[in-house]
This record gives structure tokens, C-alpha cells and sequence, in this order.
């Protein structure tokens, strides 16, 4: 089998104005990165704003393992797959971050004969994005190292900074730096710190911003730290939001490829799943659902992560309602959520498959919390048996939920043609009715307790007066009916990543919480969470190379 590098090079590409005309964008509203990638303008986004949106279906998936789920994959295949049977449908997925690609989880275009292409340059630095949100982050904060060297005017208690700086790498070297040492030249020294690009909270502003306007809005609220006597200050105030906009005004606008199939596909933002909202851009999936029947969009990680804040916070902000969710599944992770090593993967056992199943019954009723009618596509492996695939089938048959064998890997749209046909009998039911978990009057502390005890099945939440008194300095500060964006281990439900499967009455621990006040939600930070991960001790990056001026091993 040729690997996944192999597959998208062999593709038969298309020029992106011909895949952009099938959708009805014209060749002046595309702005062209080459002959396979464009951007859409913002006028032409803005002229369809009324048209009537498509229906929206989000791909989720159960606890991630080891041994992989594809559930990028499986959205690249179910948008080709629905297109296969006649329908008009858009894929809306994230864009990769380099800090993956060179480290452990690899590259995110999907795989096998189910990706979105050019998949190197996606992979890699595709049309700049990151490198921009980049450098609008470390703008502001140089802008707030400046203004402390130049005086300090607004009265910045260094000792309070809360912005660090971002790059989009795994090094964990950068976690925690002393900077501006070297004398009274280089400024006042402090403790800093930088974070991944992905875990930015302008990353997150400018996924979840619906044109350049509201996106400098957002940029302006974000607090950057406090005074002496705990008195926010905002980038606004430092009048670093101007520039930061001009810097991202190009970023703002949807990325346009296609698939292997030469279908449409908007990939555009990228926050993590665990430390961040896990979602493509608002803008991307809204101007979509302008254009197409269906659209098909993921959120990270499994559902009581990526499915939750897809709901709770893009859903909520936008005003999105979902028509039905796929969640994905395999044998193989089903297998490890039952006690399997994963060396011992490739035999049949019905019995330990039977014994996962409990992760992913507490997905599919946990999506079915926000009243979005469920499908599980099931991933196929070639090592998966028959008798395994019918314990699946059987076990959701008893929760009132199909399951759909899905081979898109091996044979992209055809492998995908009965979940698309499951997926369309569901969105068109009109059986949705679709509601957040929680109402946003709700206090910040009983928001976190909600999804706590009815998406983790935990006990209790738990957390030092200290993080308790900060919940409550937020509502006092106006920020009490903001949404909570979970930093949560993505491999247990509980905070605990060794605890497999369905663990239940467990006691989730806060460590501490952030305010993103430009995002607008509240991140409470769980477990041993972190904002800029390391590289694995063999990372990706040993093996991608260039041969013959084209690259290899990237995956």
C-alpha cells in the first residue's frame, strides 16, 4: 500500500477556480496561493451572508488511543461519499500545526484515499495563516514589554503579565524563560514564557470572529495582564489591536482546496482540542453552509472534549445547529479501551471489544445530550474481524443508533456511500433539536460542575479558594456569562489520561483557570495540561527529508 504522501502525489489535482466555481464562487473572489490553493474574498463572503445555510454535520469521535481513529479521515471521506450519491456537500476542517507534524500525531489531511490536497503544503506552512496569528501575538507582546520600558504609563505590574509569547513548535525548553536580561538596554528583566501557536488566544479570536470588524473588537478586549491593584489592562489599551488586525486581515479569509476527489474543502484555523476549542473558523463553516447542502465539519479529540465546545461555544456564538453527528469509533481503540495491549491489537477479540464499547456509549449518548441525532461510522482496519464489527453493530442496535462499516481509507467515496445515506435520512428526519448544555446565566463555577458530572460522568469538580475566588473576580468584572473552554486530558474522561474506558465518579480537579476575554469563554485547566508540548523522543522530524526536490515522510 502506498503511504498517505504517495496517494495525495498521485492524485489528479485541479486548478482551485474550477472547484471554487462548482460551489458558485466566482474567479474575482478568489485570491489564488498558487494553482491548487486559494483564499475567498471577505466581499464575496459578505454578499452571500443571507443567502439560506445548508445543514451541518459534525464528525466526532470516542476516546482517542494509540492505535488511531481517523476522524479526519472519516469527514474527508463522508463529504466525498455525500457528494458520491448526488448531494452538494463542503468539508470544513482545521488547519495542521507544525508542532504535530514534526513531533508524534503527524500531519491533519486525513489519510489513504480520503485526504484533502495538496497535502504537503497544508501540512506545512499552507497559506501562512499561523505564521501570521504568530506574529500578531508576539506584537502585542512586545508592545507590552515596550510600553514597561518606556515608562509604564498604564501602570503594568510585571509580576501580573499574563500574555506569554507563541511559536508553532513543540519545545519545551520554552515553557518557562527569564527575559529582557542584559542591563537597563533590553528592558526590565521578568519571568516569560511561550506557548504553542495553536493554544493562542488569537488563534482562538480568529476562529471564532465573524468579519475584520468584530475581529479587532476581540483583539482590543484581550487582557494582558493587571495593574499593582488587580485592575485589567487590554491590548486596546496598549493600541496594539489596530496593527494586529492589519497583520491578520488576510488570515481572516477561508482557505479553499479539495479533496483527492476534487470535491471543496475550506481549511481554516486550527485551536487544539485539549487546551483550546478544538473547532474550525465560524467564518469557514458559516460561508459553506451559504454554499453548500451539507456540510461536513470536525471537532478535536472525542466528544467530551471537541464535541462539547463545538456545541457549547462555536455553536453557541454563531448560532450553528447541527443536523446530525457522526461519532467515530474503531475495533482497534474499542480493543484498547478493553484492556488490550497494543501490540496484541491485531487478534480477534469479540470480548474486549465488548468491554470498550462502554466509552462509546457514553459518546453516543453524550452528543445526544444536546439533542443532535447520532451514527457510528466505524473506521475498518484490515485486521478488524467480522464478529468484532458485528459486537459494534449490536451494541449501539440497543442504544437505537446505527453503525456504518466505513472504508474510505481503501477506497475513499465508495467505501463512505451508507454512511452518507445514514448521515442525509438524519439530517433530513428533522429529528434535531438541537440546545446547549447549559444556559450562559448560569454561574462559571456550576458551568464546569455541569459538564463535569454530565459529560465526564464525574462526581464532583474540585479547586483551591484561590481559583474559586478568581471564578467570582471574573463575574464581578462583567465575564460571568461567558462559556467554559475545558483543558482536559483528551485520552480518559476522567483528568486521570491512564484511566480507560468509562470511569465514573471521579473528582475533577481544577488547577486553574484563564480568562480569554477576547475569545470570550473561561479555560479551566485540569490535570497536567500544558500550553506548549515537547517533542517525542523520536519525533517525526527524523525521518522528513527531501529527495529529489520533493518531500518524504510526512504523514
Amino acid at each position: 500500500m502506498k503511504s498517505d504522501i504517495e496517494i495525495a502525489r498521485a492524485g489528479k489535482i485541479k486548478p482551485i477556480g474550477e472547484i471554487a466555481s462548482t460551489i458558485g464562487i466566482p474567479a474575482d473572489a478568489i485570491l489564488n496561493y498558487g494553482p491548487t490553493k486559494a483564499k475567498v474574498s471577505m466581499e464575496f463572503i459578505d454578499s452571500i451572508k443571507k443567502k439560506e445555510r445548508g445543514k451541518l454535520i459534525l464528525v466526532t469521535a470516542m476516546t482517542p488511543t494509540p492505535a488511531g481513529e481517523g476522524k479526519t479521515t472519516t469527514t474527508v471521506g463522508l463529504g466525498d461519499g455525500l457528494n458520491a450519491i448526488g448531494k452538494k456537500a463542503i468539508i470544513c476542517l482545521r488547519e495542521p500545526s507544525l508542532g504535530p507534524s514534526f513531533g508524534m500525531k503527524g500531519g491533519a489531511a486525513g489519510g489513504g484515499y480520503a485526504q484533502v490536497i495538496p497535502m504537503e503544503d497544508i501540512n506545512l506552512h499552507f497559506t501562512g495563516d499561523f505564521h501570521a496569528i504568530g506574529a500578531a501575538h508576539n506584537l502585542l507582546s512586545a508592545m507590552i514589554d515596550n510600553h514597561i520600558y518606556w515608562g509604564n504609563e498604564l501602570g503594568i505590574d510585571v509580576r501580573r503579565i499574563a500574555w506569554k509569547r507563541v511559536i508553532d513548535m513543540n519545545d519545551r525548553a520554552l515553557r518557562q524563560i527569564t527575559a529582557a536580561l542584559g542591563g537597563p538596554g533590553n528592558g526590565y528583566p521578568r519571568e516569560a514564557g511561550f506557548d504553542i501557536t495553536v493554544a493562542s488566544e488569537v488563534m482562538a479570536i480568529l476562529c471564532l470572529a465573524m468579519d475584520l470588524e468584530d475581529l479587532e473588537r476581540r483583539l482590543g478586549n484581550i487582557v494582558i495582564g493587571y495593574t499593582r491593584d488587580k485592575v485589567a489592562i487590554t491590548a486596546k489599551q496598549l493600541n496594539a489591536h489596530g496593527a494586529m488586525t492589519v497583520l491578520l486581515k488576510d488570515a481572516l479569509m477561508p482557505n479553499l482546496v479539495q479533496t483527492l476527489e476534487n470535491n471543496p474543502a475550506f481549511v481554516h484555523g486550527g485551536p487544539f482540542a485539549n487546551i483550546a476549542h478544538g473547532c474550525n473558523t465560524v467564518l469557514a463553516t458559516d460561508t459553506a453552509l451559504r454554499l453548500g447542502d451539507y456540510v461536513v465539519t470536525e471537532a478535536g479529540f472525542g466528544a467530551d472534549l471537541g464535541a462539547e465546545k463545538f456545541f457549547d461555544i462555536k455553536c453557541r456564538k454563531a448560532g450553528l445547529a447541527p443536523a446530525a453527528a457522526v461519532i467515530v469509533a474503531t475495533v482497534r481503540a474499542l480493543k484498547m479501551h478493553g484492556g488490550v495491549a497494543k501490540d496484541d491489537l491485531g487478534k480477534e477479540n469479540v470480548s474486549a471489544v465488548e468491554a470498550g464499547l462502554a466509552n462509546l456509549g457514553r459518546h453516543i449518548k453524550n452528543v445526544q445530550k444536546f439533542g443532535v441525532p447520532v451514527v457510528v461510522g466505524v473506521n475498518n482496519f484490515t485486521t478488524d474481524t467480522p464478529a468484532e464489527f458485528e459486537a459494534v453493530k449490536k451494541y449501539c442496535a440497543e442504544l437505537g443508533v446505527d453503525a456504518v462499516l466505513c472504508t474510505h481509507w481503501a477506497e475513499g467515496s465508495k467505501g463512505t456511500k451508507e454512511l452518507a445515506e445514514k448521515v442525509v435520512a438524519l439530517a433530513e428526519s428533522g429529528s434535531a433539536k438541537f440546545a446547549p448544555l447549559y444556559e450562559d446565566s448560569v454561574s462559571l463555577w456550576d458551568k464546569v460542575k455541569t459538564i463535569a458530572t454530565s459529560i465526564y460522568d464525574a462526581s464532583d469538580i474540585t479547586a483551591e479558594k484561590a481559583v474559586r475566588d478568581q471564578l467570582k473576580a471574573f463575574e464581578d468584572a462583567g465575564y460571568g456569562k461567558f462559556p467554559i473552554c475545558m483543558a482536559k486530558t483528551q485520552y480518559s474522561f476522567s483528568t486521570d489520561p491512564s484511566l480507560k474506558g468509562a470511569p465514573s465518579n471521579h473528582i475533577v480537579a481544577i488547577r486553574e483557570v484563564r480568562l480569554s476575554a477576547g475569545a470570550e469563554f473561561i479555560v479551566v485547566v485540569t490535570g497536567d495540561i500544558m500550553t506548549m508540548p515537547g517533542l517525542p523522543k523520536v519525533p517525526a522530524a527524523n525521518t522528513i527529508k527531501l529527495e529529489n526536490g520533493l518531500v518524504q515522510g510526512l504523514f
